[in-house]
């Protein structure tokens, strides 16, 4: 499975960007896929993820009524949309996907659920 990030750029504090990540490869069957980021000098951070089968969505409390997760599924792109733009989004942005049931909610937050990543979209906000 590759995922390819794209979308990431400059924009200014209150603007608004919109992430892609296409999944390729010989079968994709992914059961969630994911956004992280990685801002300069910190850890890996959840930002928002779904699970294939279901409706549910997940978002961190940080971009909670900002972003938004969404999919295509004939074309096996995620996207992530990002509204009301803030200096501290600033980071890298990266896609992951999942083959393994996640059976717990708090699973779909954690870096080491995910078996699949993205090279990761640089997102800038200039306040």
């Amino acid at each position: 499975v590759q995922l390819q990030a794209s979308g990431g750029g400059l924009v200014q504090a209150g603007g608004s960007l919109r992430l892609s990540c296409a999944a390729s490869g010989r079968t994709f069957s992914a059961h969630a896929m994911a956004w992280f980021r990685q801002a300069p000098g910190k850890g890996r951070e959840f930002v928002a993820a779904f699970s294939w089968s279901g409706a549910t969505t997940y978002c961190s409390n940080s971009v909670k009524g900002r972003f938004t997760i969404s999919r295509d599924n004939a074309k096996s792109t995620v996207y992530l949309q990002m509204n009301a733009l803030k200096s501290e989004d600033t980071a890298v942005y990266y896609c992951a996907a999942t083959k393994w049931t996640l059976s717990y909610s708090q699973d779909y937050y954690k870096n080491n659920s995910y078996n699949y990543w993205g090279q990761g979209t640089l997102v800038t906000v200039s306040s």
